[in-house]
């Protein structure tokens, strides 16, 4: 072999040692790279222009001052939770990010639910409620362990679960919004005020609709005056009470003032003393947050929360016309939208979307089932 076909192999050689170490190198960087940008998505280019939906692509991003709304998500009401979205969604351009409070059961199929339907373009996070938190707070009268819902008493941690926010808006699931939820969030709190709620006596729901409850709409109603403890409060009877199934919160005032733990206190001494009025309102819910807020809580705007939606006669009450100006319904009562006997079911309907996985059917007449 002669000295000048050894050369050509010997640089053969480095030739290929060069790339194995030009390759290796290449390997490494890669590696580093996707450590420092653990998101990236090996052999995708960015941005992702094919795995958005065509609504997403369609809509402007939306920018602006987060809104933080809260809302709870049973299972057996998913449906309900769903269509309050999509309503919230559908009816405003704000940057609005849902917190949405379920039991650990839910996850999966609200997970579904919200990535495989128009939903997959909202901003959410999932909450798991841990119902060990109410060890102690509730009573255990069997009677009263029925209408025990967990995930009602979500709202009495909106800064646990919200921690970020100064403000923020709580819905119960059974209700839509027509209006831009903005314009709810921007409502003025008094200084001083923790939060804002629709009293029971305003002019939009209670004028010849609630007063046919007796004192439902009163303190009375909710609470047992007879009681020491109650009585020692000073507060009257007869004060107009007000609905927490919509509520705007200054999360700030909330923390200052411990709101939690006041809610708290009262709901242990009720399952200590049983304070609270077992003749018309069957919420125990909403007791702690009428002592808590007595006399001390800002107004919401009728028009942001028209209810009774939920109770008989509802159809005759409210014309047609005024639920569709209406900028929030909510269907408190026995009879939900997704029922067979609720009034105004088809205004529900259109923001209902269904259930991917079969799993939730609204209940209709005429399906005869």
């Amino acid at each position: 072999m002669t000295l000048r076909r050894v050369n050509v192999i010997i640089l053969v050689l480095l030739a290929v040692a060069f790339l194995i170490i030009v390759q290796r190198n290449l390997l490494n960087l890669n590696d580093f790279l996707q450590r420092e940008n653990p998101d990236a998505v090996p052999g995708v280019i960015l941005p992702f222009e094919s795995e958005l939906s065509p609504n997403l692509r369609l809509e402007s991003v939306r920018t602006g001052e987060e809104i933080p709304v809260l809302i709870t998500a049973a299972e057996e009401r998913l449906g309900a939770a769903v269509a309050a979205m999509n309503s919230i969604y559908k009816n405003s351009k704000a940057n609005v990010v849902f917190s949405i409070v379920t039991l650990n059961n839910t996850v999966d199929h609200l997970k579904v639910w919200l990535s495989k339907t128009a939903l997959n373009n909202i901003k959410y996070k999932i909450i798991v409620f841990n119902p060990e938190t109410l060890e102690g707070k509730i009573s255990k009268d069997p009677e009263r362990l029925e209408t025990v819902k967990p995930l009602t008493f979500a709202r009495f941690y909106l800064p646990v679960y919200i921690p970020e926010a100064e403000k923020a808006i709580y819905l119960d699931d059974d209700v839509i919004v027509q209006g831009d939820i903005k314009e709810l969030y921007d409502t003025s709190l008094k200084p001083g005020h923790a939060a804002a709620f629709s009293d029971d006596c305003d002019s939009a729901s209670a004028k010849g609709f609630v007063r046919g409850a007796g004192n439902q709409n009163n303190y009375i109603g909710f609470l047992d005056f007879k009681k020491e403890a109650i009585m020692k409060l000073g507060m009257r009877a007869n004060t107009c009470s007000f609905n927490p199934g919509v509520m705007l919160a200054n999360l700030t005032e909330w923390k200052n003032q411990n709101i939690t733990r006041q809610l708290e206190h009262w709901m242990e001494l009720n399952a200590q003393e049983d304070l609270y009025s077992k003749t018309l309102a069957d919420s125990i819910t909403t007791p702690p947050l009428l002592i808590v807020f007595y006399k001390h809580h800002s107004v919401i705007d009728p028009m942001w929360h028209v209810r009774h939606l939920g109770n008989t006669g509802a159809g005759n009450r409210y014309s047609s016309q005024f639920v569709k100006a209406a900028k929030l319904l909510h269907w408190n009562g026995h009879y939900k939208p997704w029922g067979r006997a609720s009034s105004f079911s088809e205004v529900w309907d259109k923001w209902y979307i269904p259930d991917p996985t079969g799993k939730f059917h609204p209940v209709r007449r005429h399906r005869g089932d």
